[in-house]
């Protein structure tokens, strides 16, 4: 399988992260994390609406009702639509912890929002997973890393994947839909060190897992089984999470950084920060809304 990443906006991110595709608005929502911006893009156009915060969104959920579920630098907020004002929703868990914030997320089939956190200086593997509930309640479910990524569940909803980025290794656990827990945590695979760290993910109808490698400049597809099957080159050396969207679900969208590259890089590489699309074979999964359950 063969792909070819074409760019779509040039948008020049600091951070670009967390693409999520919105089925009923043929949008591609994303965020410029390090500047506390959420975008909204129509690809048949290329025109990018956006907006600032006051602090940053790691990443979102879609809501039922509308709107946004934002996972932010304290805690949570909800988002009644694009323009709004975010109302903090649930305990704001990282007020106190100018370390912490929020870094990536997803959604299971019941609507409940697994959001992961990450330790901005690195300076302890206080990071940890994440369970908001639709009543608000904010329940940590794993701790102990420095930066929570990757996050996505099986197509029938019965496993689930994250990693610890800097540890290189996606994790897999069995996952109980009704009591909302994780069990049976093993090494999904293990990606060798130096060559790029895994980042955001999304998973397609065939249970396959596609994860962004920072640093290594390419998107990889594993298998269920955790076999590589595919890699897509881009050319931007920080790819930093993928999403599949479009019409049929079937194109790939790749959000990519800049922070951090020295300006020889830049020079050779000066559509970093922008965003990549490409074709695939097999549709992605639809995004369940928070508080579908």
């Amino acid at each position: 399988m063969t792909q070819t990443p074409r760019l779509l906006l040039d948008a020049r991110a600091e951070l670009g992260e967390g693409p999520r595709w919105h089925e009923a608005e043929k949008r591609l929502y994303w965020v410029d994390i390090a500047r506390n911006e959420l975008h909204r893009l129509d690809p048949v156009t290329s025109q990018d609406e956006c907006r600032t915060f006051q602090s940053p969104i790691g990443c979102f959920a879609f809501m039922k009702e509308g709107g946004l579920m934002l996972a932010m630098k304290d805690g949570f907020a909800r988002l009644a639509h694009f323009d709004a004002q975010p109302e903090p929703f649930g305990e704001q868990i990282f007020s106190g912890s100018p370390d912490l914030r929020f870094n990536d997320g997803r959604t299971d089939r019941h609507g409940r929002f697994w959001a992961g956190s990450v330790n901005m200086l690195k300076s302890a593997h206080d990071a940890a997973l994440y369970r908001l509930d639709s009543d608000g309640t904010v329940t940590q479910v794993e701790g102990g890393m420095l930066t929570c990524n990757g996050a996505a569940f099986s197509p029938d909803g019965k496993h689930f994947y994250h990693t610890d980025t800097p540890s290189h290794t996606v994790r897999v656990y069995d996952y109980d839909e009704t009591a909302g827990t994780l069990s049976h945590c093993r090494i999904f695979h293990q990606f060798p060190m130096g060559k790029g760290r895994p980042d955001g993910a999304c998973v397609d109808v065939e249970g396959c897992y596609w994860t962004a490698l920072f640093d290594g400049g390419r998107v990889v597809r594993l298998s269920p089984q955790g076999e590589i099957l595919a890699q897509v080159a881009l050319p931007a050396k920080r790819p930093t999470m993928i999403a599949l969207g479009g019409p049929d679900l079937r194109t790939a969208y790749v959000t990519t950084a800049r922070t951090g590259l020295s300006p020889e890089i830049l020079a050779q590489e000066p559509f970093s920060g922008g965003i990549f699309c490409f074709d695939v074979e097999v549709a992605g999964m639809p995004e369940t809304p928070f508080g579908t359950g």
